[in-house]
C-alpha cells in the first residue's frame, strides 16, 4: 500500500513516514501543494494523509482537487485545525477521516489500517455505478446527479452516503453503520451530529413534495425507499 504524506513540518513528516514504513506501507512525502498535486497526477496511491496549513496553499483546496482527479482515493486530514466548521468542511469535501494534532501514532496507524480495509471491502462490494427512477438519476462513476431537469450540486461525502443507501434499498442502515462505513467513528472520533446535518442537507437536494427517498426509522437509522427503473 502506497501512502502520500502531505505535511510541511519536516520532523513530523519524517516521523510519520518512518512509522508507516515500519508498519509495512510505502510512503512518499510532499511538503507543499504544488509537489503533492504533481504526484497525484503522475503516481498511484492508496491513501493520502493531508495537512490543512501548507506553505503554498490550503489543504481543503487540495482535497477538492484530489477528489476531482481521484474520487476513489481516500483522504485523512491530519491537522491542528480543530474547529467544528473545519471538521465539517473536511468531510463535505469528501475526506474519509479527520484527525487533529496532537495525536497518538498508534491510534493513527489503527485508523489508517481500518480505513484501507474498509475501502478495499467497499470496492469489492460496490453496487452498480448508476441509479435512476426516471426522476432522480445518480451516476456514481461520473459523480453527477440530476433531479428532473435540474443538475444537482452534491458533495463527495453525500455521494458516498447515497451509494450506501441505494446499495441497500429497503433495508435499515443504522446510524452507527453509516458512520463506520463513511467516517470510521468506531472510537467515537466523529460527532453523530455530522451525519444528521449531511442527511438533512441531502434530503433537501434530492427530494420534493412528490418524491421522497429517505425514510428515518426513529432510534435506529435510515431506509432508502426509492425504486430503480
Amino acid at each position: 500500500m502506497r501512502i502520500l504524506v502531505i505535511e510541511d513540518d519536516l520532523a513530523l513528516s519524517a516521523g510519520l513516514c518512518f512509522e508507516l514504513d515500519s508498519s509495512g506501507y510505502l510512503t512518499v512525502a510532499a511538503y507543499n501543494c504544488s509537489k503533492a498535486e504533481q504526484l497525484i497526477w503522475s503516481d498511484h496511491f492508496d491513501l493520502v494523509l493531508l495537512d490543512v496549513n501548507l506553505p503554498d496553499g490550503n489543504g481543503f483546496d487540495l482535497c477538492r482537487i484530489i477528489k476531482q482527479a481521484r474520487p476513489e482515493l481516500p483522504v485523512i486530514f491530519l491537522t491542528a485545525n480543530d474547529l467544528e466548521e473545519d471538521v465539517l468542511n473536511g468531510f463535505d469535501l469528501g475526506a474519509e477521516d479527520y484527525v487533529t494534532k496532537p495525536f497518538h501514532m498508534k491510534v493513527l496507524l489503527r485508523r489508517v489500517e481500518a480505513l484501507l480495509r474498509r475501502v478495499g471491502k467497499a470496492a469489492a462490494e460496490a453496487p452498480a455505478g448508476r441509479w435512476s427512477d426516471g426522476f432522480l438519476t445518480l451516476d456514481f462513476s461520473a459523480l453527477t446527479a440530476q433531479r428532473g431537469e435540474e443538475t444537482l450540486s452534491i458533495t463527495p461525502n453525500e455521494y458516498k452516503l447515497l451509494r450506501e443507501l441505494t446499495g441497500h434499498t429497503g433495508k435499515i442502515l443504522t446510524r452507527q453503520i453509516l458512520l463506520e462505513r463513511l467516517w470510521d467513528c468506531g472510537g467515537n472520533f466523529i460527532d453523530d451530529h455530522t451525519l444528521t446535518v449531511t442527511m438533512n442537507r441531502l434530503r433537501s437536494k434530492i427530494e420534493d413534495d412528490v418524491h421522497t427517498y429517505i425514510k428515518t426509522v426513529r432510534g435506529m437509522g435510515y431506509i432508502w425507499k426509492g425504486v430503480q427503473r
